[in-house]
Formats: C-alpha cells, sequence, structure tokens
C-alpha cells in the first residue's frame, strides 16, 4: 500500500511556508461536564502536527467529535476542550477557529484548531463542493486518522481527491505499514485470534482469514458455535447454532489449504454469568446442560500457548473468555503472555478491537506487542479484506 507521507515531504523540504491541513482523530471520551476522560487519540495526534511545525509550515488541524447534527453548532459538540489540551500537550496556544469553510489564518510556524469537521453540511455525504472549498485551504493535505479510513467523508476521502498535494501522517503511515506487514506479505506460519460474542458480526471476516492465515484460533461465543459445528454439547453458552453451516464451510477452507483451527479441548464452565460464579473445569465435551462455557481449560491454554510461540505472525482481535471475571480470564492472560513472548523471540504481532486493548492493559503487555491499532471499526474493515477509502485515495493520489 504505497502512500506519500507527511515524514517524505519534510525531509525533502516540501512544508516549509506551505499551508498543511491535518485530519487528526480527536474524538475522545467525555464525561457529563465536557471533560476529557481520556486523551490517548489526542497525544496520538501530536507526532504529525509537530513534524509540521518543525518543517515551518502553517498548519490546520480538525477532527470530528460525537455525532454533531450537519449546520448546527452546539457548545457539546465543540472541539474546545481538545484545543484546551492540545495546546497543554504541544507547549503553546492552540487557537480554535470556529467558522473556518471560506478562510483561515495561520502564519508559518503556529498551528489552528479548526472547529469539528462534522457540524459542516456535506461533510458526512462527502460533498465535492464541500471538499474543494476545504482542499483550497492548503496546500498539503495530510490525513492522520486511521480511525475513520474506513469512511468516505470529506475530510477523509474528498479532500484528498482535489488537494494540491495528499499524504499520510505518520500515525497512518504506521497503521498501513504494520497492516501490509501482517496480511499483505507475512512472516510465516501466520496466526490470526478471533473471539467475540457472535459469528454473525465477524463472519467477513473470519472467511477472508481463512483463505490466508496458518491457523484460525476462534475464541467466546464464537467458539462456541464452532464446538456445535463438530457436534461436541455446549450447555447453555452463548452460541448460534444457525450459523453452524457457515463455520463448517470455514474450516474446510483452512483444511483445504493445509491450515487448522484449533478448538478448545477442554474448558471452564459455570452455571451463571458473574464475577463470583463457580468455575469448573471439564473436557470440552462433558459440558452440562445448566452450564455456560466462559474460558479455555488449561490443556486448552497450552496447547494455545505452544502455537503462537512458534508463529511468525499473529494477528489477534478479541480475548479467549471472560477476561473480566478473575475466574474466567486465565485463558486469555495465557494467550497474552504468549503473543508477548513469540514477539520478544522474533514474532510480528498487531492487535486492534476494544476488548483487545482492553486485555493488554490488564495484562501489562503494550511494549510487548508490535502493533496497536487505533483504528476499532477501520481495523475491523480491513480483517473483513475491505478496501479502506481513505486510504485507497490517497494510493491513487501518490501515483500522480
Amino acid at each position: 500500500m504505497q502512500v506519500k507521507t507527511l515524514a517524505q515531504l519534510a525531509a525533502a523540504g516540501r512544508l516549509a511556508g506551505r499551508r498543511v491541513f491535518i485530519r487528526s482523530d480527536l474524538n475522545v471520551p467525555q464525561d457529563d461536564a465536557g471533560n476529557i476522560t481520556e486523551d490517548t487519540r489526542i497525544r496520538a495526534s501530536v507526532p504529525a502536527i509537530e513534524l509540521a511545525l518543525s518543517a515551518g509550515a502553517a498548519v490546520m488541524v480538525t477532527s470530528h467529535l460525537g455525532r454533531p447534527a450537519e449546520g448546527e453548532f452546539r457548545p457539546a459538540d465543540s472541539l474546545a476542550p481538545v484545543a484546551q489540551r492540545l495546546s497543554q500537550l504541544l507547549g503553546r496556544p492552540v487557537p480554535l477557529v470556529r467558522d473556518w469553510i471560506d478562510g483561515v489564518t495561520v502564519a508559518p510556524g503556529a498551528v489552528v484548531l479548526l472547529e469539528n469537521c462534522r457540524i459542516n453540511r456535506g461533510e458526512k455525504k462527502n460533498s465535492d463542493e464541500l471538499a474543494r472549498r476545504m482542499a483550497a485551504l492548503c496546500d498539503v493535505y495530510v490525513n492522520d486518522a486511521f480511525g475513520t479510513a474506513h469512511r468516505a467523508e470529506a475530510t477523509t476521502h474528498g479532500m484528498a481527491k482535489f488537494a494540491p498535494v495528499a499524504c499520510a501522517g505518520p500515525l497512518l503511515a504506521a497503521e498501513i505499514e504494520a497492516l501490509g506487514k501482517a496480511l499483505g506479505a507475512p512472516k510465516r506460519p501466520l496466526v490470526a485470534i478471533v473471539a467475540g460474542a457472535k459469528v454473525s458480526t465477524k463472519l467477513t471476516i473470519l472467511n477472508n482469514l481463512a483463505a490466508r492465515v496458518d491457523q484460525l484460533i476462534v475464541g467466546g461465543g464464537i467458539a462456541n458455535t464452532f464446538l456445535l459445528a463438530q457436534g461436541v454439547p455446549i450447555g447453555k453458552s452463548l452460541a448460534e447454532p444457525d450459523l453452524v453451516p457457515e463455520c463448517r464451510k470455514i474450516m474446510a477452507t483452512l483444511a483445504a489449504k493445509g491450515g487448522t483451527l484449533p478448538l478448545p479441548i477442554d474448558v471452564v464452565v459455570a452455571r451463571e454469568f458473574k464475577a463470583d460464579a463457580v468455575p469448573r473445569v471439564c473436557a470440552a465435551g462433558d459440558v452440562h446442560p445448566d452450564e455456560m462455557i466462559l474460558d479455555i481449560g488449561p490443556s486448552s491454554a497450552l496447547a494455545l500457548v505452544h502455537l503462537l510461540r512458534e508463529a511468525g505472525t499473529i494477528v489477534w482481535n478479541g480475548p479467549i473468555g471472560v477476561f473480566e471475571f478473575d475466574a474466567f480470564a486465565e485463558g486469555t492472560r495465557q494467550m497474552a503472555l504468549a503473543i508477548a513472548g513469540a514477539t520478544a523471540d522474533g514474532a510480528f504481532s498487531i492487535a486492534g478491537g476494544g476488548d483487545t486493548l482492553a486485555a493488554i492493559a490488564k495484562y501489562h503487555i503494550a511494549d510487548r506487542i508490535s502493533y496497536i491499532s487505533t483504528g476499532g471499526g477501520a481495523f475491523l474493515e480491513f480483517l473483513e479484506g475491505r478496501t479502506l477509502p481513505a486510504i485507497e485515495v490517497l494510493q491513487q493520489r501518490a501515483r500522480d
């Protein structure tokens, strides 16, 4: 996935005195009083801004925040708290500009934050008229918002078509490189972990990965449906019996190419879904009718650890059990540590998805994963094999 990058333009001296427009992802969570409760996305946006500033550019930054109604400004939708936090992180004032479509005044070496881009009429529909007007504000357009790369909107796609130069910021460039490394030309064996409540929500991912990977590990309710497909009783565990035929097709796809889908040989069960439920370890085929599977058992975890430690590339999306409850967290813990260990031994690992990030934080292995995707929906759509519009247009512009 070849694209121009902001770093390349800076190194070539092509940013000095230029108007640089950066589309960041500053969509951070806030409490009822509007205070930012978690600023990871703001901190992740800083390298692109600092790179452009250090190269002598006049920098404009914008992002969406929440779900504002187009054409209607409400204080609750304002990027004002983001401007304040960005000022602290950059150590310089970051003025917030509210009405910016018709022109922005910013000097080389300075930065301004442009108010919530989704307030502009035509943003979400990717209006060419709006995109042209915004593209006229800059000499260089930078997309550094991988979290919105799966959406074709005026600031994520349209502007890239019409700006004189369009490129990827460091955050987006890193995502493109990591995803390409994981699935484009992976070091083998390639192992993918896909876990979650329902096969139906990740069926496209499972089908796409089955055609690519050497081993496909499934967990959670997804694994329960695959167990059903093999005729294994699962008691009252969460599953989707109507998708058993799809699971069998996925297993057939893997088998036809020499791949495997290792299912649990033992499991941890309980009669209730709650933190203080009494756990019981049993063989996968010995689940009672009134029990539900909430984690893999120790023998399954050991087999999983051995498989992961032999991997060349690991793609991780989802915890293997109900890791929020300590009694049913051991499978996910063992898996997380095995991925970290494989990475230390030279494997390339990439992880993404909200629950996955929570597990990484719980087991303190963030610095032992090769790349942690910030993408959310964009990460999942990439795993589905879909073309991400914001990246596709940058690829097209790279050929200009």
